[in-house]
């Protein structure tokens, strides 16, 4: 008798990002998966993603939609819906955006792993459309309103839910009115390990250049400090960042691992001036041994242990991650310490977790009581 059929569903496969990594590890745990996404960029993801099938939208085939695939977020919602999961037995999505609104056949469970419901219709859009400097700010704003109504409207298609922190599982509770389980993303601290290398005297910061990550403020902190800066990434932001960038400032981007690793490895701090959900590069800078520099929100409040492997600022903005940068200058962080708070996010933990949930969701096993909110520690 073969197995349950089951379909992962993922917002969209245009890069390796945080998202991304996790999805390798679900595809991992869940037998014979087809992939269903918006957009789908051949060989701009993994080969650990490539292998599965993979069924994208018909905005896929719409003109301009692998480099401009931001600017169809209108059909989002109606294309999510238009996938045909009949004859899957579960439904997995990953979600930051709109994922969790595919249509589960009848009596298909849903298991949604939310990586945020929608940044850009609920907590940043300020962030990503500043009144001042949005044009067709009133057009853009009856968009999202739709989109928010929407992503409201469907919250109860996933049979349950699993948070990637204790930030997004308070979001899910506030705009989707359901309870969540906290399953922190996986890290492979196996690999991000530190070394003999000394530590030099520039500033890091890992992720997709959009505007909630603030590299706007680490730009300003790195001038003020006088220290260099490395902003591991790309996207939207990046014309905007490299015009208020000076010639200390350096972009890169599409490293390999060991790349990347020798940069954790190297640099002064880990800088995140923004909010992040979870904040997957902090967490493998960790396990390198790089104290943080992290507001003190959002995914920062589950892995950075304040004074121990970083230092946390309150308000956002230049001033604060200055301060939390000079601090760490005056203080001598323990490579065993600010490693040993990486340790509990390792691969083998989420497997457990997220095997145990596909388990309960599926019907294999009794769900168990009282299951606590907060992340593993």
């Amino acid at each position: 008798m073969s197995g349950p059929r089951v379909v992962l569903v993922h917002d969209w496969l245009t890069g390796m990002r945080g998202g991304e990594k996790v999805l390798e590890e679900i595809l991992a745990l869940v037998p014979d998966p087809t992939i269903f996404t918006l957009f789908h960029v051949p060989g701009s993801v993994s080969r650990e993603i490539e292998r599965f099938p993979i069924h994208a939208s018909f905005l896929n085939r719409l003109p301009f939609s692998r480099r401009r695939y931001r600017e169809y977020l209108p059909l989002f919602p109606r294309a999510i819906e238009s996938f045909d999961l009949s004859g899957f037995d579960l439904v997995v999505s990953s979600s930051h955006c709109v994922a969790k609104g595919a249509r589960a056949p009848e009596g298909a469970p849903h298991l949604c792993y939310c990586h945020t419901p929608v940044r850009y219709a609920w907590d940043q859009f300020d962030d990503y459309f500043p009144r001042a400097t949005t044009r067709l700010f009133r057009l853009k704003k009856r968009v999202i309103d739709r989109l928010r109504a929407w992503d409201r409207a469907t919250a109860g298609r996933p049979t349950r839910y699993l948070a990637n922190s204790s930030a997004v599982a308070e979001r899910i509770r506030r705009h989707y009115g359901r309870s969540s389980d906290v399953v922190a993303p996986p890290v492979d601290v196996e690999f991000f390990h530190g070394s003999e290398k000394p530590r030099e005297p520039f500033l890091l910061g890992v992720g997709s250049l959009v505007p909630y990550k603030r590299y706007d403020v680490a730009i300003e902190a790195a001038r003020r400090l006088g220290r260099p800066l490395v902003l591991v990434g790309k996207g939207p932001e990046e014309r905007r960042l490299r015009a208020l960038a000076s010639p200390s400032v350096q972009f890169v981007a599409d490293l390999d691992r060991e790349s990347l690793r020798d940069l954790y490895r190297r640099c002064f701090a880990f800088v995140q001036p923004g909010e992040e959900d979870f904040g997957i590069s902090l967490v493998e800078a960790a396990a390198c041994g790089a104290p943080a520099a992290a507001l003190g929100r959002g995914g920062a409040r589950d892995t950075v242990s304040d004074g121990v492997s970083g230092v946390l600022f309150a308000e956002p903005g230049a001033e604060g991650l200055v301060r939390s940068v000079g601090t760490i200058t005056g203080r001598r962080f323990d490579y065993t310490a600010v490693r040993a708070a990486a340790l509990p996010f390792a691969r083998e933990r989420f497997a457990r977790e997220f095997a145990g949930a596909v388990a309960e969701v599926a019907g294999t096993r009794a769900p168990r009581e009282g299951r606590a909110q907060n992340p593993t520690r």
